[in-house]
């Protein structure tokens, strides 16, 4: 397998008053193409820094991260915001949808940063709504949708531009554990059938289970990996 995540040595911290607190602490991680990966941990353990800084959303202080063969750490911000869209999708717990705008719109937010003609994206729109089961609304508006169909405008529009990586904080956190499954399982078949490499952090070992490995974070230090989940 081709490796698409490698974390060296990363070392990130904030200030917090007069206290500079390290969230990472030396971290070393590599995650292989087609990987569905759960990262698991409690509460300030660094979990969703770590997407973050994965994702292109925020910088090392320390140590140095390569992603689809970038080293991301070393781009300028307008380099880093060509590369997220091109290379990364995110899914975030509260869908983050712009309330005045259908389905179709949401979705097509971020071709707007690209260069493809409107014909072209209307068509990737329609093929990323149709991946999610969500063909026959993409003329409703997030009102208008479940919270379950609203996470997966959010999915299709993590897709619509094709990335090679989806980053996920907490995907499954606002809805019930009948649309949580449903969503996962969109998640495994988006692994499985399409080959998207998935980064998701939870706190839900049932929500992990559906992962193909997941990781132990705590104190900003990995404290376990399993290689491979059963489900």
């Amino acid at each position: 397998m081709t490796t698409i995540v490698s974390v060296n040595n990363v070392v990130k911290r904030y200030v917090r008053g007069n206290q500079k607190v390290e969230v990472l602490r030396g971290l070393t991680l590599s995650i292989e193409r087609g990987e569905f990966v759960a990262l698991m941990g409690p509460s300030g353990s660094g979990k969703t820094t770590l997407l973050n800084l994965i994702g292109g959303l925020d910088r090392p202080d320390e140590g140095e991260i390569v992603v689809a063969g970038e080293r991301i750490h070393e781009l300028s911000p307008r380099q880093l915001a060509g590369w997220r869209a091109r290379n990364v999708g995110f899914v975030f717990q509260f869908y983050n949808l712009m309330p005045m705008l259908t389905a179709e719109k949401n979705v097509e937010l971020p071709l707007l940063l690209t260069n493809l003609p409107s014909a072209r994206r209307r068509q990737h729109v329609q093929t990323a709504l149709q991946l999610v089961a969500l063909g026959d609304r993409a003329t409703h508006k997030p009102s208008e949708l479940s919270g379950g169909q609203q996470q997966r405008v959010a999915i299709a529009r993590a897709l619509v531009a094709d990335p090679q990586l989806l980053v996920c904080d907490e995907p499954t956190g606002d809805l019930d554990r009948q649309t949580a499954e449903e969503v996962l399982e969109l998640m495994r078949t988006l692994n499985r059938a399409q080959n998207k490499t998935i980064i998701m952090v939870t706190h839900d070992p049932k929500a992990a289970a559906y992962a193909s490995r997941t990781i132990h974070l705590d104190k900003g230090q990995l404290t376990e990996l399993k290689t491979r989940n059963v489900a």
